[in-house]
């Protein structure tokens, strides 16, 4: 029993010596993958690794202890591939356009390089030349990954020990504690653990939230999806670009395990570092009570320090610290800029991208106009203590008794706690100060919004009288004023019901995200908050089968020819239908192209979006798209033109993300002031 043991011992402590790093391989890790994001035949495409120059028997050794072998010449693509892989190369001057890279050979006595256009040919073996490694782990979605120990591989961060994978797509490291577990209603704090040796080839759990039993109040974990594994004393100058990525869900629900989220895509086709993260939601993370100590904004909180963790450790992991993009979409835009004016994260990240940011009216207020604590107490605090027993006299036992309920129980109750508040160290000010009144991080920022996002947040009418339809979704002016008005006419279609939607929702998207969010813009322009803004508007959309209220009216219309839908046919760009595009993850659903646009559009939303990650500007340099060769989102770029930032000649600037993209100046005006959302409004 006791010899069985040891041998046990004994071949672990060998599987993990086995287990590949920059250290063993004497070399950094660059995963290069000609990524078209048409998932229905990435399989098609095969990968390499790039191993840094030595002799060819070296090179066949070091691509065994990744697994695989030299990589073969072989393929439907490998001509094609291969030019754009070694372009890139040469284009980040990592080695000469003409540089020739071990490939396999098809026989032990000869030895075979690849150099520029994919040319193959024979060379001596002892020459000293970098070499491309076969790359095999398969193509697979996130929630059937492959995760054989045989494409493991160890990064080494400071004090951390980290073991992640690989699949198809990128280096993968998940479930990353960025934070000790936190007390109840406390403040999070950097990763102090013990446990320093980190399996980090699972996710690691969700936060608690309503609707799911499968969270945890032990769920401080980051994902990191990256193309790069450096060695140590590798240059900065060839880390990548950031992108830090908070999830939405109304800050009561949401994962950065999401799916649609899955950073592999766009870090293969942006290669950029794409970070993933949980905070804590609901009551667990946003209760403030009128104690002096609990003052609510954990979830932020939170974010503050898995920015902090990735400016001590992403650099490990390939990634910049210096170019640290923070962007969410919905509930994570709010949180994006929440930050863009946090004393504690201004310095952590260097660009923002809020997307869809609810602002004004409705559901919209509190998203971008915090509640002082007090505030708060009438809203959400009162109830919660009502319905769970704690509304004690004395605040510490109502603290001790909160902390006492079940987390399920807080998080499920019929009032929670979902709210950004002004707690003084977080939080310091009622909205983002875009009018100067006191700091926000001067950084280039990047916002829009969907065509018609408020109409995820309405109810679909129940009949057609427009006075009352009205009057559900606006307070003032008056329905008799907006009719009256002419600015929101009843479309004349074959579905009055329907018609009737089209003016309740663009009310609803005027009111709730488009004019506050362009008088934010023009009023930071105004008093220079950031250096640049660019402003967008989607005009296509792909909506999420988990999110689509109001079904079918935000999912392009079925025909004969078009079964899964026909994008060029109207339909209602709704809230969070840019998301799939953006992170190019359609394949990890298996959801079908509609058309022949859908493809080259998420090429497009992706090129775009890390572009401005890795050069603060999202226009994708002319250069930079030859030398990857991405020949569609170039020529789409091309005749679009420059997209041009706000500038106080041209402070209405909007790109329209569409087929082709297009450019455009802020929508709804005349809407904006008739409702009393006038672009002055921020001062």
């Amino acid at each position: 029993m006791i010899a069985s043991l040891a041998s046990w011992l004994l071949s672990l402590t060998v599987v993990v010596a086995a287990t590949p790093s920059p250290k063993t391989l004497s070399s950094s890790l660059t995963f290069l993958y000609q990524n078209d994001l048409n998932w229905t035949s990435a399989t098609d495409h095969a990968g390499a690794i790039l191993i840094e120059p030595r002799n060819n028997q070296a090179a066949i050794s070091a691509c065994a202890a990744l697994s695989e072998n030299l990589l073969s010449a072989n393929g439907p693509h490998f001509v094609s591939d291969v030019t754009s892989l070694l372009s890139y190369l040469a284009f980040q001057d990592h080695y000469p356009a003409e540089q020739e890279y071990w490939i396999a050979s098809p026989s032990a006595k000869t030895c075979r390089t690849v150099t520029k256009g994919a040319k193959v040919q024979t060379t001596s073996c002892q020459k000293t030349l970098p070499a491309l490694c076969s790359q095999s782990a398969p193509y697979r979605p996130a929630s059937d990954q492959d995760k054989d120990p045989k494409w493991r591989v160890t990064v080494s961060a400071e004090d951390l020990t980290v073991t992640g994978y690989r699949d198809h797509l990128s280096f993968r490291f998940l479930g990353l504690p960025y934070a000790n577990t936190p007390e109840r209603f406390t403040y999070s704090t950097l990763y102090s653990g013990s446990r320093k040796d980190l399996n980090a080839t699972d996710y690691g759990s969700q936060c608690v939230q309503a609707g799911s039993t499968s969270g945890s109040e032990d769920c401080l974990f980051l994902n990191i999806f990256t193309p790069f594994i450096p060695k140590a004393g590798t240059p900065l100058s060839t880390l990548k670009p950031v992108m830090f990525h908070i999830h939405g869900g109304a800050f009561t629900g949401g994962t950065g395990n999401d799916a649609t989220f899955d950073g592999g895509a766009l870090a293969s086709r942006g290669d950029v570092v794409v970070v993933d993260i949980n905070y804590r939601l609901s009551t667990l993370g946003f209760l403030a009570l009128p104690d002096g100590t609990t003052n609510g904004n954990f979830g932020i909180g939170d974010m503050t320090v898995a920015l902090a963790w990735v400016q001590r450790y992403i650099s490990a992991f390939g990634g910049d610290p210096a170019r640290v993009t923070i962007l969410g979409q919905s509930a994570g835009a709010a949180a994006t800029r929440a930050l863009l004016a946090s004393p504690e994260a201004i310095g952590k990240f260097a660009a923002a991208i809020p997307m869809s940011n609810l602002v004004g009216e409705n559901y919209a207020t509190t998203y971008s106009l915090y509640y002082t604590i007090p505030q708060l107490q009438p809203v959400a605090v009162d109830p919660i203590l009502a319905a769970t027993g704690c509304n004690e006299t004395d605040s510490a036992a109502v603290l001790m008794c909160l902390r006492k309920v079940d987390a399920n129980t807080l998080v499920n109750l019929p009032t929670v706690a979902r709210f950004v508040v002004i707690d003084g160290k977080y939080v310091t000010s009622k909205q983002l100060p875009v009018d100067g009144s006191s700091p926000a991080a001067h950084v280039p920022v990047v916002m829009g919004f969907m065509r018609d996002d408020g109409a995820a947040f309405i109810g679909y009418p129940q009949n057609t009288n427009i006075t009352s339809n009205i009057a559900s979704v606006l307070s003032s002016p008056s329905p008799s004023e907006v009719e009256a008005s002419g600015l929101f006419p009843v479309p004349s279609g074959t579905n009055a019901t329907l018609d009737v939607f089209n003016v309740t929702a663009r009310i609803t998207t005027d009111v709730e995200f488009r004019c506050l969010d362009q008088a934010a813009a023009i009023s930071a322009l105004n008093h220079d908050v950031f250096p640049k803004i660019w402003f967008y508007q989607f005009d296509r959309s792909y909506q999420t089968p988990g999110f689509d209220p109001n079904a079918p009216v935000c999912d392009a219309p079925i025909d004969a020819a078009h079964p899964h839908g026909d994008p060029s046919k109207e339909y209602f760009k709704c809230h969070s239908g840019e998301l799939y595009f953006v992170w190019g993850t359609l394949g990890q659903f298996q959801l079908p192209f509609r058309d022949d646009n859908d493809l080259p559009f998420s090429q497009l939303a992706a090129d775009t979006w890390s572009a401005f990650a890795r050069e603060h500007d999202p226009n994708p340099s002319t250069a930079y798209l030859k030398a990857r060769g991405y020949t569609s989102t170039l020529a789409l770029v091309e005749k679009a033109g420059e997209w041009k930032p706000l500038t106080k000649g041209n402070d209405r600037a909007l790109r329209i993300m569409d087929m082709p993209p297009r450019t455009a100046s802020f929508q709804d005006e005349a809407q904006c002031k008739f409702l009393g959302l006038p672009f002055n409004y921020y001062g």
